[in-house]
């Protein structure tokens, strides 16, 4: 019978997941970066709360489908080292769903700005 882990330990353990991935992983650097830009434009637009809580999702979704693309690339990989139809549909549907959700951002992020915006120059 395995052990149970602690809840410290599945704290480090995911927390280890989360930095070997943007240690290994280019695509989530660069996923960060672009958080890291609409974080700043939202507060320098003074984005409404509702818009910080739309932003803020949305990079969590991206970022939590980024790690479920990993850790499924990781799994395929393991169990199909060699060329295989099958592993690369798995592959390409996993990096599919990161897409689309970077899209669903791409498209919060645009109702978000374009909203405070208007209300930027509304106040002008």
């Amino acid at each position: 019978m395995k052990p149970k882990t602690t809840l410290t330990q599945a704290f480090a353990c995911a927390l280890r997941g989360i930095g070997q991935t943007i240690a290994h992983e280019r695509n989530i650097k660069i996923e960060l970066g672009i958080a890291a830009v609409a974080l700043i434009a939202a507060a320098a637009l003074h984005v409404e709360l509702w818009g910080w809580l739309a932003i803020i999702t949305a990079i969590g979704l991206v970022l939590a489908a980024e790690l479920f693309n990993s850790a499924l690339e990781a799994l395929v990989d393991l169990a199909s080292p060699e060329p295989n139809p099958l592993a690369k549909k798995a592959k390409d549907a996993a990096a599919g769903a990161v897409l689309t959700l970077s899209m669903l951002a791409v498209v919060i992020g645009c109702i978000v700005y374009i909203s405070a915006l208007v209300e930027i120059l509304a106040q002008s």
